[in-house]
């Protein structure tokens, strides 16, 4: 059989551009494809930061024609791991100051229909007879709203290659005003409850999942949760019609990266068969953060955005309990302003137990991941998470909420899971406070039995996180979209 050849869309990708989950993806995923053999090209927007770091490059492809878009320019590139990129060149709509989404004063770009309309257009184009490259792909990879329009575009043009959409955070839908329909020139008929119109509004996410070939998101929990009005975000309905389209895949993580007998950011490294690194990192973490420096009582981590989302209200509401136990807690990250200031008043009431780094430190947080004795992980919903993955690799075990790619990735321990070797971490079902204070109290009394702890963080650390097992299913997708015939859309 010929090489599998796949464009892969997306708005973000690690180390260019990166704002959350989806650029860990992007660059990880299309690596893990190309080493199984898929020919996989990454096409990306030139933001001010991917064009700094693009190096060399040579110019593809020119749009000067494209209906309602500027003109704008493709160019062929390589990242430091030789992934090839295609970047969309286009100084007036991504070269600026701020974020690819937000200015420097976090306020959504007001033309964000038209950044990532023109992106969507693009992906399009070259799954299409209109394509100007040599190369060629079979099918064109979507991800998020950002690229949402692309399934659109690909419907409506000639020779168009089947598409897959990938949905990494539902709650993201990329919403604009009706007129956006023929300002980006789609067809009219696609503004309809059959097509992209949501509520009076058009949806670059709903026009992708609706005229997509499969649907995929990053966990086969999520991809149950997001058919159910809670987590449906006003979704469910047609998602639920295309259920039999409709794939869960857990992400991956870098498991070069994220290796704790190689991690360099860590005070002293270890490996499975000897775990004594984790105590002097401990102490490390416990001296960096204030804390005091103990290495009998638990120490749990927290890694995250400060949301509701993620669950720290919660969390700082029990801190007082938690500080009776006694445990120690490490917190690093930032987000609500009413949140970080909690944080922060608790870490002054609780000096040698509650520590809060308001920010982020890549050290600090794999020192975290390895320091701490625990996780704390309560989100609300997670379609996939990575830190849980992360404490894993490292020997510490997440205390998580059962939702999504959490639930989908962590054993709650029981003597059962134990002996069985399955047991990786405690979950809870229920999101109140006491629930999650109950379950780190669990977690706590089994850290006192060294010998089961030792065997569960030893469980923790043989499960294989890696992409592997993630590029071979997204493989099979691939595969089986291409087997399927062409289904005919009305104009």
């Amino acid at each position: 059989m010929a090489e599998l050849k796949v464009l892969f869309a997306t708005s973000e990708v690690v180390p260019l551009i990166k704002t959350g989950g989806l650029a860990d993806v992007s660059g990880a995923l299309p690596a893990a494809l190309r080493a199984i053999g898929v020919d996989v090209r990454v096409l990306i927007p030139g933001y001010l930061q991917v064009m700094a770091k693009l190096g060399e490059f040579n110019v593809v492809a020119t749009f000067n024609n494209l209906p309602g878009f500027p003109s704008a320019r493709i160019l062929s590139g390589k990242m430091a791991n030789d992934l090839p990129l295609l970047v969309v060149d286009c100084p007036n709509l991504y070269q600026r100051e701020g974020g690819p989404y937000q200015n420097e004063q976090g306020q959504d770009w007001p033309d964000n229909a038209l950044r990532f309309g023109l992106l969507s257009k693009i992906g399009a184009v070259l799954g299409s007879d209109e394509s100007p490259l040599d190369w060629h792909p079979d099918l064109v990879h979507c991800n998020d709203w950002q690229t949402g329009l692309t399934p659109a575009y690909l419907k409506f043009a000639t020779g168009a290659v089947p598409s897959i959409m990938t949905v990494h955070n539902l709650a993201f839908q990329g919403i604009f005003p009706a007129k956006t329909v023929a300002d980006l020139h789609l067809p009219a008929s696609c503004f309809d409850i059959g097509g992209a119109e949501f509520y009076g509004s058009l949806s670059f996410l709903k026009a992708g999942l609706f005229y997509t070939n499969h649907i995929t998101t990053v966990s086969p929990t999520y991809a149950k949760e997001i058919q159910q009005e809670e987590l449906g975000f006003g979704m469910q309905g047609l998602l639920t019609t295309r259920s039999d389209d409709l794939t869960g895949i857990l992400n991956g993580i870098d498991t070069d990266e994220w290796n704790p007998s190689t991690d360099k950011l860590l005070g002293k490294t270890y490996h499975i068969r000897d775990m004594s690194g984790k105590v002097a990192n401990k102490a490390l973490l416990q001296y960096r953060m204030r804390l005091k420096v103990d290495p009998a009582v638990p120490l749990l981590g927290v890694i995250s955005r400060f949301t509701h989302q993620k669950g720290l209200d919660l969390l700082l509401e029990i801190a007082p309990q938690l500080a009776a136990l006694p445990v120690q807690l490490a917190m690093l990250g930032s987000g609500d302003v009413a949140l970080q200031q909690s944080a922060a008043d608790l870490s002054h009431k609780y000096p040698n137990q509650i520590a809060a780094h308001i920010g982020y430190s890549e050290p600090l947080s794999h020192l975290i991941e390895a320091g701490a004795d625990m996780f704390v992980m309560p989100s609300r919903f997670e379609p996939c998470g990575l830190n849980q993955m992360y404490s894993q690799r490292y020997g510490t075990p997440p205390i998580v909420h059962a939702t999504g790619g959490l639930a989908d990735s962590v054993v709650n321990y029981t003597n059962a899971t134990l002996k069985a070797r399955m047991a990786s971490g405690f979950s809870f079902s229920g999101m109140t406070a006491q629930n999650l204070f109950d379950t780190i109290q669990r977690a706590v009394s089994l850290y006192h039995d060294k010998p089961k702890w030792q065997a569960l963080c030893k469980n923790c650390m043989a499960k294989d996180f890696s992409w592997s097992t993630s590029a071979e299913a997204y493989r099979e997708v691939y595969l089986k979209v291409l087997e399927q015939p062409k289904p005919v859309i009305p104009v």
